[in-house]
């Protein structure tokens, strides 16, 4: 599980990158090149896919961090886990997500499906 740990952690760094070419290589690093995203607000495929959503959050959240909200819960090639979108670390979230992420035998996500437990108000 440890792998899944610190996967998960590397995977939330990546949504938390602000630098375009670093997140564009943190992409190609962690995702299987056909890896869909699926979630609520988008479903993508691919590296290209998952580096314009990430990019899309940067601009929508800029300031803002995204964290692990609790523990990582996994189990062989699995990992569900919740995030938090806060404006410093351990405050109040405006955002909370439930994220599973299923990898590939080398390691690699080779797909994520997400769910919004909180969002803001409209």
């Amino acid at each position: 599980m440890s792998d899944l740990n610190g996967l998960v952690t590397r995977y939330l760094a990546a949504w938390n990158e602000a630098d375009a070419d670093n997140r564009a290589k943190a992409v190609a690093e962690l995702f299987t090149e056909d890896a869909p995203y699926i979630d609520p607000l988008a479903a993508v495929a691919g590296h290209e896919g998952i580096g314009a959503v990430l990019a899309g959050a940067q601009e929508q959240f800029k300031g803002l961090t995204f964290e692990l909200h609790g523990t990582v819960d996994a189990h062989h090639n699995i990992a569900r886990f919740q995030w938090a979108l806060v404006t410093a670390p351990g405050t109040e979230p405006i955002a909370i997500g439930f994220d599973v992420i299923v990898t590939d035998e080398d390691g690699r996500i080779k797909g994520v499906y997400g769910f919004l437990d909180k969002v803001p108000a409209a």
